[in-house]
């Protein structure tokens, strides 16, 4: 956990504009805390439903146990409007690209250490379909990141490849150099239990440094207060275990 002083200072949040993949210009949510710093920096890599409410809430709660942390608008190319109606239609046509993302959230990445707040310890954390970008981008990014927490990364072992997806990142474990935290429910179908265990073999097998932490009686999201799937009790365990993770790998 970071101190209990920076747990209780205000916090400055606005919406920024990043370089992201092949030298695009997109928008990023940035919650800090305020002060001078120095911070430890988070990119929070935001689910299949877009920029949703959660999503913000989240990056503030983030920013308020001392994380300054950037939401990148991975969907941006896919237009104006409803941002959640925005990444259902770009859902509907089979997620954004993977490479794509992962470049954008090194532009994340890359924004947070410039800021003369920053201690230059940044990690990468995000649920579902963002917890699988925040494990493949750990891969591919290798030691530009610091930590790792990935929140039921569904298709983090994917069953077939498309376009978009074009490797499981699971067979990208060699190149993950950072300290992982992932965190599942043993009701998920996406990822199964079965999957998971697959994950972590390939984890064991190449020796890294991870910790994962199953919850009975916990589907998929059970995080997401604001729908049927939270889970009160597992929420706030995870939670608690989120922030020792960080605590620990950032500070």
């Amino acid at each position: 956990m970071v101190t209990d002083s920076r747990t209780k200072t205000g916090m400055i949040c606005e919406v920024v504009d990043i370089k992201g993949a092949n030298g695009d210009t997109i928008n990023a949510y940035v919650a800090r805390p305020t002060g001078s710093g120095p911070f430890p920096g988070m990119v929070f890599i935001p689910h299949i439903l877009g920029w949703d409410e959660w999503s913000f809430e989240t990056t503030r709660k983030l920013a308020q146990h001392g994380f300054a942390t950037i939401l990148p608008n991975i969907f941006f190319r896919a237009g104006e409007g409803n941002p959640v109606e925005v990444a259902t239609a770009l859902r509907s046509a089979g997620g954004p690209q993977d490479q794509q993302v992962v470049d954008d959230v090194a532009g994340a990445l890359a924004y947070v250490r410039a800021q003369p707040w920053s201690n230059q310890k940044v990690g990468l954390m995000g649920p579902c379909s963002g917890g699988r970008h925040s494990f493949l981008a750990g891969c591919r990014l290798g030691d530009q990141v610091d930590a790792v927490v990935e929140l039921w990364g569904g298709n983090v072992v994917q069953s077939e490849n498309t376009e978009q997806r074009p490797v499981s990142p699971h067979t990208l474990t060699e190149g993950l150099t950072a300290p992982l935290l992932g965190l599942f429910g043993n009701d998920d179908q996406n990822p199964p239990p079965a999957q998971v265990d697959i994950h972590e073999a390939e984890l064991k097998r190449l020796g890294k440094k991870y910790e994962f932490h199953r919850y009975d009686g916990a589907g998929h999201g059970f995080f997401y207060y604001d729908r049927p799937m939270y889970r009160q009790e597992q929420a706030v365990d995870g939670w608690g275990k989120v922030f020792d993770f960080l605590g620990k790998q950032l500070s």
